[in-house]
C-alpha cells in the first residue's frame, strides 16, 4: 500500500513592509500586508483539508512557535535552514525522509488558484512519478512534489523565468521520471490580484471568499 503524500507548506510570517514588494510598489504598504495574510490563510485552509500529514515549514527556527500556533490540527513544524531556496528544499526534504515521510509535495502561499481537484492531480501523478512538478506561467513552478530525494537545488536559478526548465533538468538528470501537472500562476504582482477576481468568483471556499472579498476593496471592484 502506497504511503499518504505528505503536504509541506513553505511559509514566511508577514511582517508589515516587508514580501509581496512588487505589490506594495503599486498598491502599497498596507495592501501588501493585508494580501500576504489572506494568501496564508489560503494555504493553511489546504492544509486543513488534505487528507494526509502536514508539515509547516516557516522561514526561520525564530518563527517556530508562530507555525506551531497557525492550525488547529496536528501538524509537524520543521523550520527552513538558512541559504537559497534550493538548499532550503534540499534541508527539509532531507529531514523529513529520514523520518520516513515520503512522497512529499511542497507547495508555498502564493497560488490560491490551487483546487481540490489540482491537489488530487499532484497526488495521483506522484503515485506514478519520480517527481511531479506543476508549471507557473511565468516560468517558474506553483508546487513540486517526490517520491524520491531531490538532486541538489541549491544551483538553481530561483526567482528567474528558467527555473522551470532547468529544475526539470536536474531532475531529469539522474534518471528520475518526472510528470507535470496542469499549468497554474503564482501571485506576484497587482495583475495577478486583477486575475485572481476572476479566479476566485466562484469559489466557495471561505479562505478564498475572504481574499476575493479583501481584492474588491483594493482594486475596487464591486
Amino acid at each position: 500500500m502506497n504511503q499518504p503524500t505528505t503536504l509541506v507548506i513553505f511559509c514566511k510570517r508577514p511582517m508589515h513592509g516587508q514580501g509581496k514588494q512588487r505589490i506594495a510598489a503599486t498598491l502599497g504598504k498596507d495592501a501588501a500586508y493585508q494580501v500576504a495574510c489572506a494568501l496564508l490563510n489560503c494555504a493553511l485552509e489546504d492544509a486543513r483539508s488534505w487528507p494526509g500529514p502536514v508539515v509547516l515549514s516557516p522561514g526561520s527556527e525564530s518563527d517556530r512557535q508562530w507555525a506551531e500556533d497557525l492550525l488547529l490540527i496536528e501538524c509537524q513544524v520543521v523550520p527552513q535552514c538558512e541559504g537559497n531556496m534550493g538548499k532550503k528544499l534540499n534541508y527539509v526534504d532531507r529531514i523529513l525522509r529520514q523520518q520516513g515521510a515520503s512522497p512529499l509535495l511542497f507547495i508555498g502561499t502564493d497560488a490560491p488558484e490551487h483546487t481540490p481537484r489540482d491537489y488530487d492531480e499532484f497526488d495521483q501523478l506522484l503515485q506514478h512519478n519520480d517527481i511531479v512538478l506543476s508549471p507557473a506561467e511565468d516560468g517558474g513552478v506553483t508546487a513540486m512534489g517526490g517520491s524520491c530525494p531531490w538532486p541538489a537545488l541549491d544551483n538553481l536559478p530561483w526567482s528567474t523565468p528558467q527555473l522551470g526548465d532547468e529544475l526539470a533538468a536536474a531532475c531529469k538528470a539522474p534518471g528520475f521520471q518526472v510528470a507535470f501537472s496542469s499549468v497554474g500562476y503564482d501571485v506576484d504582482t497587482e495583475a495577478d490580484l486583477h486575475r485572481l477576481l476572476d479566479s476566485l468568483a466562484y469559489d466557495s471556499r471561505p479562505a478564498r471568499q475572504q481574499l476575493l472579498q479583501l481584492l474588491r476593496v483594493l482594486l475596487k471592484e464591486k
